[in-house]
């Protein structure tokens, strides 16, 4: 496509900022002086994947290696594909402006399951084959990485391999090795995929194993097709965060993204240990950024971007071990610049005064916990570890300083839940309603707002909650109905998600191979975007599980047996399946487990090395 052509296609559809590329920041290489390219595909808009964090950090540790070309790619707007399709226009990159499908590698980063059906519609828009068995020796090798690949089954047809794990050392590492065999005159798509499967940890391809079934339809087992490939595939973890590359400048867009903003994570993994979350086992073990190398991270971001609010990432931002030094140094130069401190993840129970008024000065006046759950038995069952008198505590400290506006997050459908626990729901918003007005230090003239947010419970793979059941989408929404039933105070607003939409999840979360037909019958139809409630299709999805013979309760609503072959036991994720399930029989029995500051439970992650690793006793 010429300019001209190009200038007339932007002009045709709605934010041709998306696609125009040339922006600040952005590598621009000498083709003829790079031996691969890499394609970094985010299948979503493109506000939504320029604000994403680890696209920015592989794309700066690929393009850190001259003969390495790393680009971007995102899905773009209906609008646009419309047009794609009727002028025979396939998927390119913006810094180039060259196909995808020239590309060496394409690779999606797989954040949500309902992301999967926007993937298969990238690569036909890429004129890709859809399924890995498809593709021939000129077509790009499709790679996976992010949280999903954690349970890559449904969508592994569609990949030639997927990165288990943290990628900052691997993808580089499966990018030489490619380049490596190319200069010897040794490569080939499956010499290539044998050999990464062989000799980088990390590395899952999917056509290397077969999987057998049960007469009952559970997996029944899972077999290398070589001898010298493993047969788990052990994640990739980097130990010393201090010591990855980190971009020292992002990619400036030309149109407003989701998060215009300064972002850093301090650490990775969790010390707690919630039995329906899967990040906070995966991500383990815990390591922690020092406080001087996020200081110097976070100014070199602001100097190179001017961006005038910075967020701190990590799954429980108070859990960091020096969140006072950090946000000391931090507000010594950003208070005098006008840029604003974003602490996301508080947890109550570790919610301060002095952290409160380091972040008071945000304009948001809003302040968000997450109890998950709304009774005290309920909050031990699922290992909160969060009484209501730390909630109480820390909307105080908020209401103190003249916050009036609350969000409260949780959960419906975790095991053993029964209405009494859902009716804590509304009656502990309730409850910090009255605080806000028995609070002697409040604002006066201001009225509370208090926010509850509930979601349906979602089983996911490498939790203690991988095997229970999800409630029937019946049973979901008649939940849904009696938390609104028992709210009785305007000042308390209720939102609840989508009982359909998470139903599909739980389905896609939970399942194997033999959802691939189900996914590509789908992509013909049209499917795409379904994270966005608009073009989510319960019903066109209903209807193509009928027709191809699937029945969605098998891997949304059945009990999974504890001794079964699970779909992603082919996947190490460090922690181990006998902790899980000595966590499961304790959230049945309503025990709870410490964090691992506090006592080591032996989940196995600790294995995994790293200096700063989440157990004090064994390091």
């Amino acid at each position: 496509m010429n300019q001209n052509e190009k200038r007339m296609l932007l002009t045709s559809v709605s934010r041709p900022g998306r696609y125009a590329g040339g922006e600040y920041g952005q590598v621009i290489k000498d083709k003829t002086a790079v031996k691969a390219r890499f394609a970094f595909a985010f299948p979503d808009s493109y506000e939504i994947g320029m604000s994403n964090l680890g696209v920015r950090i592989l794309y700066h540790c690929l393009n850190l290696h001259e003969d390495i070309w790393c680009e971007r790619t995102y899905a773009p707007w209906v609008d646009m594909q419309e047009k794609m399709r009727e002028q025979n226009v396939p998927l390119t990159c913006p810094e180039s402006g060259d196909p995808v499908a020239d590309f060496d590698f394409l690779g999606f980063t797989l954040q949500y399951e309902m992301c999967y059906t926007t993937v298969l519609n990238m690569l036909e828009l890429s004129h890709i084959p859809l399924r890995s068995a498809d593709r021939g020796e000129d077509c790009p090798l499709v790679i996976g990485g992010g949280p999903c690949s954690y349970n890559p089954e449904p969508v592994a047809d569609f990949f030639d391999l997927f990165n288990i794990g943290e990628g900052e050392e691997m993808l580089p590492e499966i990018v030489r090795l490619y380049i490596k065999m190319k200069d010897e005159g040794t490569y080939t798509r499956a010499a290539f995929l044998h050999e990464a499967a062989r000799s980088i940890q990390g590395v899952y391809v999917p056509s290397l194993y077969t999987v057998t079934y049960n007469e009952d339809g559970t997996v029944e087992a899972y077999t290398p097709v070589y001898d010298d490939i493993p047969r788990t595939v052990t994640k990739r973890i980097v130990k010393d965060l201090d010591k990855t590359p980190f971009p020292d400048k992002v990619v400036m867009p030309y149109i407003e993204t989701v998060q215009d903003r300064i972002t850093v994570e301090v650490g990775r993994g969790c010390i707690r240990g919630c039995r329906f979350c899967q990040a906070g086992m995966v991500y383990r073990p815990v390591r922690e950024k020092s406080p001087q190398v996020v200081d110097c991270q976070c100014r070199a971001i602001f100097e190179s971007s001017g961006y005038e609010e910075m967020s701190l990432s990590s799954l429980s931002i108070s859990d960091y071990t020096k969140v006072n030094e950090l946000t000391d140094s931090l507000l010594s130069w950003s208070n005098p610049n006008m840029v604003s401190l974003s602490l996301p993840s508080l947890r109550a129970d570790s919610f301060t005064r002095e952290l409160m008024d380091k972040v008071a000065s945000i304009r948001n006046s809003t302040i968000t916990f997450a109890p998950e759950a709304g009774s005290q038995r309920l909050r031990d069952v699922i290992n909160k570890n969060l009484y209501e008198e730390d909630l109480m505590r820390a909307v105080n400290v908020a209401f103190d300083v003249g916050k009036n506006q609350v969000k409260l997050y949780f959960m419906q459908g975790h095991p053993t839940e029964t209405d009494e626990d859902l009716a804590e729901i509304p009656e502990l918003a309730h409850r910090v309603v009255a605080a806000y007005y028995q609070n002697p230090n409040r604002r006066k003239g201001q009225h509370a707002q208090v926010t509850i947010s509930v979601s349906p419970f979602i089983p996911k793979p490498f939790t203690p909650f991988q095997w229970e059941p999800q409630d029937t989408l019946e049973e979901m929404e008649r939940k849904q109905a009696f938390v609104g039933s028992c709210v009785h105070d305007r000042r308390v607003k209720y939102n609840y998600h989508n009982a359909k939409t998470c139903r599909l999840e739980a389905v896609l979360a939970r399942g194997d191979r033999r959802l691939a037909p189900a996914l590509e019958e789908a992509c013909r139809r049209g499917f795409k975007f379904e994270a966005w409630s608009e073009f989510f299709n319960y019903e066109g999805w209903m209807q193509i599980f009928a027709d191809l013979g699937i029945d969605p309760a098998f891997y949304a609503n059945r009990r999974y047996g504890l001794c079964e072959v699970l779909p992603w036991d082919v996947i190490d994720c460090g922690v181990t399946k006998k902790f899980l399930q000595r966590e499961n029989a304790k959230a049945h029995e309503g025990n709870t487990t410490p964090n691992c500051r506090e006592n080591c439970s032996g989940c196995g992650a600790n294995k995994m090395g790293g200096e700063r690793a989440c157990c004090p006793k064994t390091n």
